[in-house]
């Protein structure tokens, strides 16, 4: 069974089963930390461990492999790529979804604490509609199997502002974390 663990992985993954799409992806301006790029893991909410490396795949551009228990487990690896962005206090990534996910762009919010530790966050679906309501951005409500979603198609710039303006610290949500992987621990 091939599941979305690498969308879930890096929370363009539905929450509550809502997705926030954005019509265009950051753009490829500005390079990740350093200390983002290498392996990660995880125990997933089915309780197996979940691996991602994140590599650079280019200039600017990141490759994300997911997989559980091993590369080998051919049917738990996700692969795909993403840019990234630094605005503000936080580090944002996006990366395009299939097309039987609506096939715009998913953005998520990460850091990498103290402790090492890797913690995406997604954001909320039911604020993101509540604020695009109220003007704060510009969208749509999307129905999916999944359940309701949001397609923002405010500038990337307006949403940047929304992001960072101090009223909006509820639209991010922790959805992961990750501990790093040692070299020589498990490869």
């Amino acid at each position: 069974m091939k599941v979305w663990r690498a969308l879930l992985l890096l929370s363009i993954c539905l929450l509550s089963g809502c997705l926030v799409t954005f019509k265009d992806p950051i753009p490829a301006n500005e390079a990740a930390p350093a200390h983002l790029l290498g392996q990660w893991s995880r125990v997933n909410e089915y309780g197996e461990e979940q691996f991602l490396e994140v590599t650079r795949s280019g200039s600017n551009l990141y490759r994300a492999v997911s997989y559980v228990d091993s590369k080998d487990n051919t049917d738990s690896v996700e692969d795909f790529g993403f840019t990234v962005a630094h605005h503000g206090k936080r580090w944002y990534l996006s990366a395009g979804l299939p097309r039987s996910m609506g096939g715009n762009f998913a953005l998520a919010g990460f850091e990498i604490t103290d402790k090492d530790e890797l913690v995406i966050y997604n954001l909320d679906v039911e604020q993101v509609l509540q604020d695009m309501g109220k003007g704060a951005l510009k969208g749509q409500k999307v129905d999916s199997e999944q359940g309701a979603g949001a397609l923002v198609t405010s500038p990337l710039a307006e949403v940047v502002a929304y992001l960072n303006d101090p009223a909006n610290s509820d639209v991010f949500v922790e959805a992961l974390r990750f501990s790093r992987v040692t070299p020589g621990e498990r490869q």
